[in-house]
């Protein structure tokens, strides 16, 4: 069988021909082409229809029992999503000029190939099944990236996640038109993110970004972080360390028996959980390792020969702010990324004290709450990541730290199942036995009962009501 006729055979696309039966001017292009040229599975596919993409996209939705909705007026696009989201099929209007036009205007040869949804061969006007198998990414024209400036981004993405190299009159291109990098909305620049630092090696698609002169355009923060150098326990500088936290992350996802212990599968599960803006926790926390550290240029003090970075946490967090506000992306990712810088510091503060008390487990447990798991991971990555001469480089307290992040992230896997402990008397309860009126000094109580409930030093309402009078005095 031809590349055509496999194609047609797949199921998402046999259904999207029994819909649009009759439609001669409907042609299969882009990714799905791609995939299937590779052998993959076909799970995403673009149709360009002539005529109205709407009733093409209702007419694919009806087939297969979903639901048709407008992707974007501007492109002339219709999507239909399943409902577990295993597969996505678009509907765009077909160009002016017809199927050799549109191929003409698209970002790179490998995605300018087209297949006839009904019958026929592929059409190839320039040899992307061959740049394909030569694994080089290539744009169509001089005029690509000046088409849409996100295909700046699309071209480090694809290029990582298919192991491509990207052609030299292409790298040339990208710089030419770095300077535009910016100008597309802040959540399809984010898309692009997402599915790079989420796809198969987000290290190497920073790297492409670096080689064509993008970091600086797109995320400015994360290139200046550059030439930070930092103190004994670090042997490289804040942009190389951030690097290798990335790297780290990677290796902790692939050996989660290592890092987690017998909770391993209880983790990947959380991490392929869906988080906010289509990103999985496990997405979300390799943006963490990105930007745990992105407070540190505005933080750096030297003094008497040592480096400090009092406060970078803080500092991160409301930089991290600003990244995603200029990204649009959502209030939970946002909090979410936050919330791991605002922490990675606080399990390494810890190793000292180990084995630690319940209290102390419980302060770590309340004070990071959503993200106990998730930033207990990243202190893992952002640890190995630390190869100085300094004291906490050493191997010792390598795996002193290593041990500890084992037992917080099974105490953290059980707060998130269970929460807090259950409270043995509500809070207008506790001031009518203790005369007090409703406030801070109450909501102080309430939270040392909580404390002393998880560490076992209460068991029952009248013991609580006893420990509280002694706090209070």
């Amino acid at each position: 069988m031809s590349l055509a006729d496999d194609l047609r055979a797949t199921a998402l696309v046999s259904a999207a021909g029994r819909a649009l039966a009759g439609n001669d001017g409907a042609w299969i292009v882009g990714g799905a082409v791609r995939d299937a040229a590779l052998g993959r599975d076909v799970a995403d596919l673009d149709l360009a229809v002539a005529g109205d993409p709407g009733a093409a996209a209702r007419a694919i939705a009806s087939e297969l029992g979903e639901h048709a909705f407008e992707l974007s007026a501007e492109f002339g696009t219709w999507r239909v999503v399943s409902h577990s989201r295993r597969w996505q099929v678009d509907a765009t209007a077909l160009r002016e000029g017809g199927i050799e036009a549109d191929l003409a205007e698209r970002d790179f040869t490998v995605g300018a190939v087209a297949v006839p949804l009904g019958s026929g061969e592929a059409l190839d006007p320039f040899d992307g099944l061959g740049d394909l198998e030569r694994g080089l990414l290539r744009a169509v024209g001089e005029g690509s990236f000046a088409g849409d400036p996100l295909r700046l981004l699309r071209a480090a993405r694809l290029a990582a996640e298919l192991k491509l190299e990207i052609e030299p009159g292409t790298v040339a291109l990208a710089r030419a038109a770095r300077s535009r990098a910016d100008e597309p909305a802040g959540e399809r620049q984010l898309t692009e993110l997402r599915q790079l630092l989420g796809g198969p090696d987000p290290v190497r698609g920073l790297t492409l970004l670096d080689e064509l002169e993008l970091t600086a355009v797109v995320l400015p923060e994360l290139e200046g972080l550059r030439g930070v150098e930092q103190g004994p326990n670090h042997h490289l500088d804040v942009h190389g360390h951030t690097l290798a936290v990335l790297e780290h992350t990677l290796e902790v996802e692939s050996d989660l028996e290592r890092f987690a212990g017998e909770r391993a599968a209880e983790v990947a599960e959380l991490l392929a959980e869906p988080l906010a803006d289509e990103m999985s926790r496990g997405t979300a926390l390799r943006f963490g390792a990105l930007f745990h550290d992105i407070g540190k240029p505005a933080t750096r003090s030297e003094r008497d020969g040592f480096v400090g970075f009092r406060g970078h946490d803080r500092e991160g967090a409301e930089i991290i702010g600003g990244i995603c506000s200029r990204l649009r992306g959502s209030r939970r990712l946002t909090q979410h990324l936050q919330a791991l810088a605002l922490h990675h510091l606080r399990l390494g503060f810890l190793i000292p004290e180990a084995p630690l008390p319940p209290r102390r487990v419980h302060e770590y447990l309340r004070a990071t709450d959503p993200v106990g798991v998730d930033v207990t991971l990243l202190t893992v990555a952002d640890r190995l990541s630390a190869r100085g001469a300094g004291l906490l480089a050493r191997p010792e307290m390598v795996e002193a730290h290593l041990d500890l992040a084992r037992e917080m992230v099974a105490a953290a896997l059980d707060w998130r199942r269970d929460g807090p402990p259950a409270p043995l008397l509500r809070g207008d309860e506790l001031a009518a036995e203790l005369g007090i009126a409703a406030g801070p000094e109450l909501g102080g109580l309430l939270a040392e009962l909580e404390a002393a409930q998880y560490a076992g030093e209460v068991h029952d309402r009248a013991a609580a009501v006893e420990h509280a009078r002694r706090v209070h005095g």
